[in-house]
């Protein structure tokens, strides 16, 4: 699965997110490689994903709880998705 690594914004990221836990939900992409593609993710667009210690808003807008749930997980971040 290709995916940008490098997100223009906010939304194109949480589009990109849902991409990959979709697909990863769908049974089309394992655990291991949606962990490690959140992480990348995150790594390179850590601006994007936190504001004020929580997911910023086009995020939750856009992903909605379940998946940031799994956001959450993945990245070891308790109480982002409130």
């Amino acid at each position: 699965m290709d995916i940008k690594i490098f997100q223009k914004t906010q939304r194109e990221l949480a589009a990109t997110i849902n991409i990959v836990i979709d697909t990863y939900w769908e049974d089309r992409l394992s655990e291991n490689e949606m962990i490690e593609m959140i992480q990348k993710l995150y790594r390179n667009n850590g601006s994007k994903f936190l504001k004020d210690d929580q997911f910023t808003t086009v995020l939750r807008q856009q992903c909605g709880k379940r998946r940031l749930e799994v956001v959450s997980k993945v990245l070891n971040i308790t109480g982002q998705h409130s």
